[in-house]
Parts: structure tokens; sequence; C-alpha cells
């Protein structure tokens, strides 16, 4: 992916999709950064100076067809990269359908949509679209039920779309990051009733060194799945 490649990217304010954005922003490709609203918008648009915003609440999918309808989208896209998530523990027996509905909406159904909508830019550039998906979406455990059925289910997007798009030239990688230190982890330990220890987690980074190793890899070959554990 030489030269002026241009990277859809949600997620891109903190953890995994800040990391991948300043890697990308650093060797001069053309970003795509998805916000929630005009505000998150702003404030990517002065961390990334030149690059581009797009604007849609992901946990209102339904309406982000509209969204992008009242903004330029690019005309080819390299990249579609699925960072952005949200998770929200609980046993199966006090989880309402809000938390189901929020989780689901986020880490499922707005990446389908967002892909619906990139998908002819996708074949035009022959692109590649990752999934950062979650060691939860390989296997579930207690009180993680409607996360991890999020993240089984965007396992089976990407598997659908790898099978429908491989003639068209487009690959599709899912990656499961173990635990990453990130706001998100900050969250799951204070809903957990556990201590934080950033140090003991995946740095962002190295997740976004092995997304990126899958972006770089010669059209010969194709990164389908891609387990990241912590090394310690």
């Amino acid at each position: 992916m030489a030269g002026m490649a241009t990277h859809v990217i949600t997620g891109a304010g903190s953890g995994i999709g800040a990391a991948l954005a300043r890697r990308l922003h650093a060797r001069g490709d053309d970003l795509v950064l998805h916000a929630r609203d005009a505000g998150r918008a702003k404030e990517l648009a002065a961390e990334f100076p030149g690059a581009r915003t797009l604007v849609g609440d992901l946990a209102d999918p339904d309406r982000l067809s509209w969204a992008f309808s009242h903004q330029s989208l690019p005309d080819r896209v390299d990249s579609l990269l699925h960072v952005a998530g949200v998770v929200d523990l609980g046993p199966v027996g006090e989880l309402t359908p809000k938390a189901w509905h929020h989780q689901l909406n986020v880490n499922l159904v707005a990446p389908a949509e967002l892909t619906r909508h990139f998908l002819p830019q996708l074949r035009a550039a022959r692109g590649h679209v990752v999934f950062v998906n979650s060691g939860a979406g390989l296997a579930a455990h207690a009180d993680w039920a409607a996360y991890a059925a999020s993240k089984h289910g965007l396992k089976a997007l990407a598997d659908a779309l790898r099978q429908e798009e491989h003639g068209n030239g487009v690959r599709v990688t899912s990656v499961y990051p173990g635990r990453t230190a990130s706001p998100m982890q900050a969250k799951v330990h204070r809903q957990e009733g556990k201590e934080y220890d950033p140090a003991r987690w995946i740095d962002p980074e190295s997740v976004a060194t092995s997304v990126l190793t899958a972006l770089g890899l010669p059209r010969d070959a194709e990164v389908t799945d891609l387990t990241v554990r912590p090394g310690h």
C-alpha cells in the first residue's frame, strides 16, 4: 500500500485507533477520521492536521446513511479500519435491552452499515477492510454476554464479507486483541472492581503494528484472522 493511500478509521480518538491514525498520518497517508459529533470531529482535525472527518453516531446506525448524504465521501478507500467499540459488562439476568442494543449497534450494526457505504470505493481501490474484534469474539465468559455476542457477530460479518468480496479484490482481516491498555480497558476494570495497571496489558502500538502488517502484505497473500495476546 505504497504512496498516498486513503484510510477511513473509526475510533481514532484513543487506544488502538489513535495509534493507527498516528502511524498512518506520520507516513503521509490520507486519513478520513470518523467522529460521533461535530465537536469530536474538530478535536480530531486539530490532532491530525490535513485529515478529513466524517460525522455520524455509531450508536444510531439507522441514521448513518442520512448523515453521510450531507457530507463529502472519498472517491476511493484503500482501507476501512473498524476500531471503535463499546463495552458494558453484566450477567445475562441483569442486562437490559438498552445495554444489548447499544453494544450491538456500535460494535456490529454500525460497522456493517459503514462497510456497505464504502464498498464501491473499496472495490475501486481493491482495498482492505479490517475489523478490530476482540478475544471475546472467539470465546465468551461470564458477564461478557452482550459484548461477546456483538463481537461474535462481527466475526460472522467479516467471514461473510471476505467470501462475497474476494472476487472484487477486497481483502478482509479480523484482528482479535487480548486486553489492551486503553480507556476502554480502564472502564472494564472499573466495572470488574479491579485495579487497573496498563503495564500489564498490550500496548495499542503493538496492535497497530499487527494491523499495518496485514495492510502491507503483498497481494499474493491475505491475513484473514490474527490473534494478539499479552506477552507477559
